[in-house]
């Protein structure tokens, strides 16, 4: 049966994030959705590269599906697009091998997160208003994420995770038209993981945490320590990198 590999961008605003929930609307939801209209009642599962939180958006997910079905790629996007929110796209769409994963084959996830600094509210659902930032003391603490290290400080608890260990490959902070974006590449995330660091970062440099207090809980990981969380709205899965053919 053809494994097809999809590319998504959505507005994350109206959903309880990626996965589906009992009784609230989520990305997978709408994706199988869509899929049960083409397939006239088929159920087909949809499997993310990760589940992106309540309220997060996403530039560039990335999901599989395996559907039996002589419609090109080139008219799956159009029809999955034509019954789908317009707070949802596909953008991309290709056949790949039975062997591929969404979640399992990638190699490395890219996060961004948008800070607003000055007054403007146009854009209040997709960034945080942060006021003024200090970036280059936000930088020396990103800096120090850099690496492997074990993220329980920066997580939601979750007792049945055993493994808390991320290696980060890019923490950066950096100011582009006024507005002051996070990014940050690891091998893998953990919940909340982002937010929790974004958030932290920041109220260090408001002095409601020292810097050394930063580095404490980083290098020596707690349960249920006092940090803090980033909103929502300013948070983006801006990519998903696979090896070689697997790369759209």
């Amino acid at each position: 049966m053809p494994r097809f590999k999809i590319q998504i961008q959505y507005d994350g605003s109206a959903y309880h994030g990626w996965q589906v929930q009992k009784s609230d609307r989520s990305i997978q939801e709408e994706l199988e959705n869509a899929l049960s209209i083409l397939t006239k009642g088929e159920k087909i599962n949809v499997i993310g590269s990760g589940r992106t939180d309540s309220g997060v958006h996403a530039l560039r997910q990335i999901a599989h599906f395996d559907w039996e079905t002589d419609m090109a790629t080139c008219d799956i996007i159009p029809a999955l697009n034509g019954n789908l929110p317009e707070d949802i796209r596909i953008n991309d769409c290709a056949v790949v091998s039975g062997d591929f994963h969404a979640r399992f084959s990638a190699v490395k996830r890219q996060y961004v997160y948008h800070c607003r600094t000055d007054e403007y509210i146009l854009d209040r659902n997709t960034i945080w208003q942060t006021g003024p930032l200090d970036l280059n003391r936000l930088n020396e603490l990103a800096d120090k994420i850099v690496g492997e290290h074990n993220f329980t400080s920066f997580s939601k608890f979750n007792p049945e995770i055993e493994n808390r260990v991320c290696n980060i490959y890019l923490s950066e902070w950096s100011n582009e038209s006024g507005i002051v974006n996070y990014r940050v590449a690891a091998n893998r995330f953990l919940h909340h993981m982002v937010r929790y660091l974004v958030g932290t970062m920041v109220e260090v440099t408001r002095k409601k945490m020292t810097k050394l207090e930063f580095e404490e809980i980083l290098n020596n990981p707690q349960e249920n320590v006092q940090i803090y969380k980033a909103p929502a709205q300013g948070l983006f899965l801006e990519k998903v990198e696979y090896n070689g053919a697997d790369n759209f």
